[in-house]
């Protein structure tokens, strides 16, 4: 498979930019064309002007993804594009993806589990279902690791 294009989702934290160094290890300085993504989303009060903050919160996005391209060029890395996506991020991630022809999706996993997996969702799953691009999913330094169940000594399985 030939690289020629990378999506990388990211959310503006320092977990999600794991990736996309990640992705520049992979595709290298030149001929390959990254895609910086970001899903914006603006959530207000009842009462509140939801166009102020739809355009505050994309006019965010788009500074924090500049910021994000320029280091990138500063390391040399020529072709650097971004956009911004209004809407929730793992349909943002597949629908750019198919839109753009990307060749493969970088992105990070906050490897969430339990309560907080149930309450905020996987975005890395929810994608992952929803697309036919290949994706590589970087597990940030730090983030939790949980053994599936059935790879559990039988000893151990029987106390959880």
């Amino acid at each position: 498979m030939k690289v020629t294009k990378i999506l990388v989702p990211l959310d503006g934290s320092a977990l999600a930019e794991a990736a996309l160094w990640r992705a520049v290890d992979i595709g290298g300085a030149e001929g390959v064309a990254y895609s910086l993504l970001r899903a914006a989303e603006a959530h207000t009060l009842p009462g509140a002007d939801p166009v102020e903050a739809q355009v505050s919160t994309v006019r965010e996005a788009e500074e924090y993804l500049e910021s994000v391209a320029k280091r990138l060029r500063e390391r040399g890395v020529r072709a650097v594009e971004t956009h911004v996506w209004y809407g929730a991020p793992a349909g943002a991630i597949a629908e750019a993806a198919k839109v753009q022809k990307v060749d493969m999706i970088v992105m990070s996993t906050h490897g969430r589990s339990g309560l907080g997996r149930l309450i905020l969702g996987s975005v890395a799953e929810t994608v992952l279902r929803g697309t036919t691009t290949p994706i590589l999913v970087v597990r940030a330094e730090g983030a939790p690791i949980e053994t599936p169940q059935a790879a559990r000594p039988a000893k151990e399985a029987a106390r959880v």
